[in-house]
C-alpha cells in the first residue's frame, strides 16, 4: 500500500492555513472562522484533558448538524479519542444501545436529543454535554464539572496573551489503520453494527475527492451540508473534504423540507451538491414534471432541431433550481428512479450517480458527469479495486466486491460478522448485486438480501420492480413482497393528488389495477405482480431515507 499522509495533519493544515477565512455556519445564523473553529477545539482539548479523557477512549455524538456538532467532532479527532456519531433520527433505545455497545465515555447531544435521551440508561457515561454551548446535561465526575466551570479560566491560562496559528499542534494518528471512529449502520437489514473506520479510509476518501473535484472546488468556496454528518456519505463529502480545501459550510441545522432547501441553494449558491435520490426526485417529480406534461411542451419536444432548445431552456430552470453555481450533484445512499435519470440525461443536466457503504468510508464507485454512463454508479473509486463475483460479470448479475484502504477494519465488537463481510483475501463483501460492462462500469441490480427466487428459480430484484412502479400514476413509493410463489406490489399512493382530482378509495384502488396490468405488460413473466395493496402511510425509513424492507416482508 502507498504511503499514507496523517488524516489529522490535513485538518491541523487546512486551520493554520485559511485562519481569517469564513469556515462554518448555521444557515441564518452566526459565522465561525477557522481560527474560531481553532478557540472551540482548544477548550474542548483542555475540557478532555482535564475530566481524564485519554487517547482510544470513545466520546458519541448525536445532534442535528451544526456548527458546533462539527466543532466537537473535529476536537475529538484532533485529541486522540474515537468519535462515534450517531444519527439523530435514531429512537431513544438506538441510542442508549449505541452508546453502551460503543462504550463511550462522553455524550454530546443536540437540544432535541437532550429531551429523549434516559441517562440512567447508560450508566458508564461520564458526562452528557450539550451540543450548542458545550454545557453539562449530566456528569458524574467531579474532574468533568470541575473542568466545565473553570474553563475559560484554564484557557486564559494556557494562552495568557493570544490564541495564534503557532499553537495549534494535533494529535497525529500513530498508524494509517488506526481507528478514527465507529458509526453504527443505519440498519436496512436490522439492528445496526458498528463500523470501524481508520484513519486511512477517511484520508483515502478526501484524496479521491480532491483527484475528481480538487481543481472545480476553491478554496473559500461555498457547500450546503444536508445529509447528516453521522453518516459516512455526508460526513466525508459535505463536510471533511470540504473543510480540508477550506471552503464555507452551511448546514440547515433544522429537518431539510424541499422548502429549506429551495431557499438555502438560492441563498447559498453551492459549488458541488452531494444528494440522496429522494431530494432530487422530490424537486424533479413536483416543480419540472408538470410543465413538461403540457400538450404543447410534449410537441415541443418532439420537434428535430426545436427540442434541443426547448431541453436547453429547462436545464436552465432545474440548474437555476439547485442555485446555478455548482459543478455537478453527486447521488448516492439509494437506488435512482430511472425514468428522472433518464429525464436529466436527455436535458444534459450535470449530475452523476456514485456507490458507496458506510463500511468503506463511503465511497466505492464514481465518474464524472461528462464520462458518467447513465444507469451506471461509475467506475471503482480512487485506490480501490472493484470486482463481480460472476462467472460472468457483463451478463450475470454477481455480488459487488471492493478491496483497498476504505475498507473498515471489521464490525466493533463482532468477529463474526466482520470475518461473514471480509474475506482472508481482504474483499468486502458488499451484499449488493451487480454487472460490470467491459469499461469497468458498475450497474446495481438489488441487494442480495433482498433478491427473490421465482417458482422456477429465477432471481427476482425488488428493486427493479418497484423502480418501474413508483414512475406510474399515483405512486409515491412501493415496496415488492413475496407470498407463496406470488408477487404483491405494496403501495403509498398520492393521497394529496388523488383529494384535488376528487378520487375516493375506490378510484384509487382501480388505478392501481390498471397500474398493475400495464406494469405486467413490460415485465418478464415470473416478475408479474398477482395484486397491489394501498398503504395509508409512507413507509418506515432509515435515516438514509432508504424503506426498511424487513418490515414489510415477514
Amino acid at each position: 500500500m502507498e504511503q499514507i499522509p496523517s488524516f489529522n495533519e490535513l485538518i491541523e493544515k487546512s486551520i493554520i492555513d485559511h485562519w481569517h477565512k469564513d469556515a462554518l455556519t448555521d444557515f441564518k445564523g452566526a459565522v465561525l472562522q477557522y481560527h474560531d473553529v481553532a478557540r472551540k477545539i482548544a477548550k474542548l482539548h483542555i475540557m478532555f484533558e482535564s475530566s481524564g479523557v485519554k487517547r482510544g477512549d470513545k466520546v458519541a455524538l448525536c445532534g442535528r448538524n451544526s456548527s458546533a456538532w462539527a466543532c466537537a467532532f473535529l476536537a475529538t479527532l484532533t485529541y486522540g479519542a474515537v468519535a462515534v456519531p450517531i444519527l439523530h433520527e435514531f429512537t431513544a433505545d438506538q441510542i442508549h444501545n449505541i452508546v453502551n455497545h460503543s462504550d463511550a465515555k462522553l455524550l454530546f447531544v443536540g437540544d432535541v436529543v437532550a429531551t429523549q435521551i434516559d441517562t440512567t440508561k447508560m450508566p458508564h457515561l461520564e458526562g452528557v454535554i450539550y451540543i450548542p454551548d458545550y454545557s453539562l446535561v449530566l456528569s458524574r465526575t467531579d474532574k468533568l464539572t470541575y473542568a466545565r466551570e473553570h474553563l475559560n479560566e484554564m484557557f486564559g491560562h494556557k494562552y495568557p496573551k493570544y490564541f495564534r496559528q503557532e499553537h495549534i499542534s494535533y494529535y497525529k494518528e500513530q498508524s494509517p489503520d488506526e481507528l478514527a471512529l465507529i458509526n453504527y449502520t443505519s440498519g436496512t437489514t436490522g439492528f445496526s453494527k458498528g463500523v470501524m473506520v481508520p484513519y486511512r479510509a477517511l484520508w483515502s476518501n478526501a484524496d479521491f475527492a480532491e483527484h475528481v473535484l480538487g481543481n472545480k472546488i476553491k478554496v473559500g468556496d461555498n457547500i450546503i451540508s444536508i445529509l447528516p454528518m453521522a453518516h459516512m456519505y455526508g460526513m466525508s463529502f459535505e463536510f471533511l473534504f470540504e473543510f480540508i480545501k477550506g471552503c464555507h459550510i452551511f448546514f440547515l441545522t433544522r429537518i431539510p423540507s424541499p422548502a429549506i432547501i429551495a431557499a438555502a441553494f438560492a441563498e447559498v449558491k453551492p459549488r458541488v451538491i452531494i444528494s440522496v435520490p429522494l431530494i432530487i426526485e422530490k424537486i424533479i417529480k413536483k416543480k419540472v414534471f408538470p410543465k413538461i406534461q403540457d400538450p404543447k411542451m410534449r410537441l415541443l419536444m418532439k420537434m428535430p432541431g426545436i427540442n434541443r432548445k426547448v431541453y436547453e431552456k429547462i436545464c436552465t430552470q432545474v440548474t437555476q433550481a439547485f442555485g446555478g453555481n455548482f459543478y455537478e450533484i453527486i447521488i448516492g445512499g439509494a437506488a435512482f428512479n430511472q425514468e428522472v435519470e433518464a429525464f436529466l440525461h436527455q436535458i444534459h443536466f450535470h449530475y452523476t450517480v456514485g456507490y458507496g457503504a458506510t463500511e468503506c468510508a463511503p465511497i466505492i464507485c464514481y465518474a464524472d458527469y461528462q464520462e458518467f454512463v447513465p444507469g451506471s454508479c461509475g467506475k471503482a473509486a480512487l485506490h480501490m479495486q472493484v470486482r463481480i463475483d460472476s462467472s460472468d460479470p457483463q451478463n450475470v448479475p454477481g455480488e459487488i466486491l471492493c478491496k483497498g484502504p476504505n475498507v473498515m477494519l471489521g464490525y466493533y465488537k463482532n468477529e463474526e460478522a466482520t470475518a461473514a463481510s471480509i474475506d482472508k483475501e481482504g474483499w468486502f463483501h458488499t451484499g449488493d448485486l451487480g454487472t460490470m460492462d467491459a469499461n469497468g462500469n458498475v450497474f446495481i441490480k438489488g441487494r442480495s438480501k433482498n433478491m427473490l427466487l421465482g417458482s422456477n428459480g429465477q432471481n427476482i430484484y425488488p428493486e427493479e420492480i418497484e423502480d418501474k412502479l413508483n414512475s406510474m400514476t399515483m405512486v409515491v413509493e412501493s415496496v415488492v413482497i413475496q407470498e407463496g410463489d406470488k408477487l404483491v406490489g405494496l403501495v403509498y399512493p398520492d393521497f394529496e393528488e388523488a383529494k384535488q382530482m376528487g378520487f375516493n378509495d375506490t378510484d384509487l384502488e382501480n388505478i392501481m389495477e390498471e397500474n398493475r396490468k400495464q406494469l405486467n405488460t413490460i415485465l418478464p413473466h415470473y416478475c408479474n405482480l398477482s395484486a397491489i395493496r394501498l398503504h395509508n402511510e409512507e413507509f418506515e425509513k432509515t435515516p438514509k431515507r432508504s424503506i426498511k424492507r424487513f418490515l414489510y416482508t415477514k
